[in-house]
């Protein structure tokens, strides 16, 4: 059996199985290393994951595709999960890697992560050519949910947007202003609090106001992004929540902008299926 795993900010997907017909999935919180040390991870995995999973003796290779697993820090997610899985291969690569392979395959394209953050990469089906830095939700990070986020509620609290939506917004998170300031600025985490307020604008993408805001944002993620690479004449393709959920608004900065795209996946995790059950051996 294997297990292919999906982690990004604020959840991580697992799938256990032989075959995906004859496989089965499970959720726990987000791991990743640039913010947990090993205990923290092996805790996750211990408590979280391998209750969930039951009989794990026969799982021979692993699959783990994360946020922060840059080369400096996939020893610390091998760690944890050599110890929970002593028998296991295990490989650990980048989140956009995960994503590439979910959304291209072995074919060229554009794959794009929008979710808690963002990311993306040019891809010529079997590695990454090009990455332009996200550089996090406060110099970079466009498009994704801590950033509208960001965006929605500095223009609730500098009365960019009309009165009665502001009011909405702060009454149906119960904030004020001064709760905003704690929790972007005093309290951890402040990244997910952030992406938490989106479900608002999915409500209200109706508005004029709301909309023009979310194309602003997308028109962002493309000029600062893919448009950095050789985008003409080749997919670009998304996954995560917020290209999911908004994809109607991602579609139409696209346009806007001559860009041509092609899937949208909620979540990496039936894309890689997909892929390393046709393959399974590391």
């Amino acid at each position: 059996m294997i297990v292919i795993a999906d982690s990004g900010a604020t959840k991580t997907d697992w799938c256990l199985g032989n075959t995906k017909t004859n496989s089965r999935t499970v959720r726990t919180e987000g791991i990743n290393p640039f913010h947990q040390s090993a205990d923290e991870i092996k805790e996750v995995i211990a408590s979280t994951l391998v209750p969930r999973l039951g009989d794990t003796t026969g799982v021979t290779d692993i699959y783990f595709y994360g946020a922060g697993c840059i080369p400096e820090k996939t020893n610390l997610v091998k760690t944890a999960l050599a110890q929970s899985f002593p028998h296991a291969n295990i490989l650990v690569e980048s989140d956009l890697l995960g994503a590439a392979r979910a959304l291209c395959g072995k074919t060229a394209g554009i794959a794009c992560i929008l979710g808690t953050g963002s990311n993306s990469c040019a891809y010529d089906g079997e590695k990454i050519t090009a990455n332009v830095s996200p550089l996090g939700y406060i110099l970079g990070d466009e498009g994704s949910g801590a950033v509208l986020g960001k965006r929605l509620t500095g223009d609730c609290l500098k009365h960019q947007l009309p009165d009665d939506l502001c009011r909405d917004f702060f009454k149906e998170y119960d904030l004020t202003p001064a709760l905003i300031l704690d929790k972007v600025y005093r309290q951890p985490l402040a990244n997910r609090f952030l992406a938490s307020l989106t479900p608002f604008l999915s409500a209200h993408k109706h508005r004029t106001e709301i909309r023009n805001l979310l194309i602003s944002c997308f028109t962002d993620f493309f000029t600062r992004n893919v448009m950095q690479y050789e985008y003409r004449d080749i997919p670009v393709h998304f996954t995560g929540s917020i290209a999911f959920h908004f994809q109607e608004e991602v579609k139409e900065a696209a346009l806007r902008l001559n860009v041509s795209t092609g899937k949208f996946l909620k979540s990496p995790l039936e894309g890689l299926m997909d892929y390393h059950f046709e393959t399974s051996s590391l």
